[in-house]
């Protein structure tokens, strides 16, 4: 994988600033703002039925995050969703908490049916639950997954027709034929609640501006595990962390990427 391509990604996003269409949950909805604006893009979190078609319609990319789910939330996100795919925008879906209850489950197969997803974004044990393997979760909490990550991950690709992008230690993009992984991100992403949430958001971020949305995946990975790794160097724990991510991810340079992303190909 040529970095040069990530650092282009990173050029274009902070040149065109998309906005970045979120309907997402409330419990990391100011993360996902904040990190959307600090790697470049625009965010705005609109969630309205009466609104959600129109506001999709100034966008670049569409977020949608499962987090804390409610009927009229699904109701929007699929008018949204609709409105999108008609405009050939990307979807970055993020099934928080899939397996965990019915609902969520249902919920997240339904939006992968009834809409045309880009890039499915979520951890291992979600991803495996979606691909009909095995994956234990608690609450929205990874607890792994029984096979391997990168096959499962291939396979959910392939059966949906789309992208899946797993966070973890090592992060996993994959298309079903084609796959990336990187390796970039630190321990305390994984003590703060919200990187989960903010990974999709700078995901959907690069998708706004390159179809190529595996590559896009990548470069949203390799950004946000490298501003990770930057903040971790110089924090005193989980919420200096949090703050000095944003710094980072504010801070973040093409050259930053051509040098230190670590993204290979599987």
């Amino acid at each position: 994988m040529d970095n040069k391509t990530l650092a282009e990604l990173l050029v274009e996003v902070r040149a065109k600033m998309p906005l970045i269409h979120h309907i997402t949950n409330y419990v990391t909805v100011n993360d996902c703002a904040n990190a959307t604006i600090c790697i470049g893009a625009s965010p705005v979190m609109a969630h309205a039925r009466d609104e959600v078609a129109e506001m999709v319609s100034m966008a670049g990319a569409l977020v949608l995050n499962i987090g804390t789910l409610d009927d009229a939330q699904v109701d929007s996100m699929l008018i949204a969703g609709a409105k999108a795919n008609g405009l050939g925008l990307p979807i970055i879906l993020d099934p928080v908490g899939a397996g965990a209850t019915r609902l969520r489950t249902a919920t997240a197969y339904r939006l992968i049916n009834d809409l045309d997803i880009a890039v499915v974004k979520g951890n291992a044990a979600e991803i495996a639950v979606l691909a009909g393997a095995e994956g234990n979760i608690k609450g929205v909490e990874s607890y792994g997954i029984s096979g391997d990550p990168l096959e499962v991950a291939k396979a959910l690709a392939k059966k949906m027709g789309l992208v899946v992008a797993i966070s973890g230690a090592t992060d996993i993009v994959t298309d079903g034929k084609r796959a990336l992984l990187i390796d970039n991100g630190h321990p305390l992403m994984g003590k703060v609640s919200g990187t989960g949430c903010m990974a999709a958001s700078i995901i959907g971020s690069f998708c706004a501006v390159s179809r190529d949305y595996v590559t896009a995946s990548a470069a949203g990975f390799a950004a946000f595990g490298l501003a990770g790794e930057k903040a971790a160097s110089h924090c005193r724990g989980p919420a200096s962390f949090k703050a000095a991510l944003m710094d980072e991810i504010y801070g973040l340079t093409p050259e930053s990427l051509i040098k230190e992303a670590r993204v290979r190909e599987a």
